[in-house]
């Protein structure tokens, strides 16, 4: 007889008892929830989230070896069943034996730890902002207030600077050309010819310019 294999922290999928030391009860099956650091660093942070994403191994006396739970709709750290539908936000992306690296899995990640993981690529990039001297909320396409206002028809020297400080690059600018304008004459000249040609080949049809048809 087929036997349901025993899941990690089965009895209390719901709520996982409060006396679990702090990475098992993350680790076990549960609701989603926000994932508390014990550190104030980033990169450290990084760290122990990590160690709740990483994929459960199997376990034989005090030896552990492969991934307990990488089947097809099984979370590959606490092992319980998820069908994932295709327009789901929170559908997270193919686990990997390493969380942000390594050989990819056939397993994924239940709704807990799917918000574990996107909560992880948030982390990521806040560091990687920061090593670039940015703020995490420099990330988010802002429109600068004074664009909003209309039609720019003249800037200050302070619009100058709060422009390019947000990354905006401002040009002068050029002045018409005799060549621009010769290019403009004959560009409007051939628009010219080709309506002149197609309303003669109109009223050869017999086509009245009152869009009427001629009889002969």
């Amino acid at each position: 007889m087929y036997q349901q294999p025993q899941l990690m922290g089965m009895q209390s999928a719901q709520a996982p008892s409060a006396f679990l030391p702090k990475l098992p009860m993350f680790r076990s099956p549960g609701q989603i929830e926000e994932y508390k650091y014990d550190s104030i660093k980033p990169k450290k942070q990084l760290k122990e989230i990590r160690k709740v994403l990483l994929p459960e191994k199997k376990k034989f006396l005090f030896f552990r070896y492969g991934k307990q739970f990488n089947l097809k709709d099984r979370c590959v750290v606490c092992g319980t069943h998820h069908h994932w539908d295709a327009g789901d936000y929170l559908r997270p992306v193919i686990p990997l034996t390493e969380v942000h690296k390594g050989r990819p899995m056939r397993g994924t990640y239940c709704p807990k730890h799917a918000a574990i993981h996107m909560q992880m690529e948030m982390l990521e990039q806040q560091i990687l902002a920061n090593e670039h001297g940015l703020e995490f909320k420099g990330f988010k396409p802002k429109m600068p207030s004074i664009m909003k206002k209309g039609p720019l028809t003249g800037l200050t020297p302070q619009d100058v600077t709060s422009l390019t400080a947000a990354g905006w690059s401002i040009k002068p600018p050029a002045p018409a050309t005799i060549e621009d304008e010769r290019a403009e004459a004959s560009a409007l000249l051939n628009d010219l010819n080709a309506s002149i040609q197609r309303l003669n080949h109109l009223v050869d049809k017999g086509v009245e310019l009152n869009g009427t048809e001629r009889r002969d």
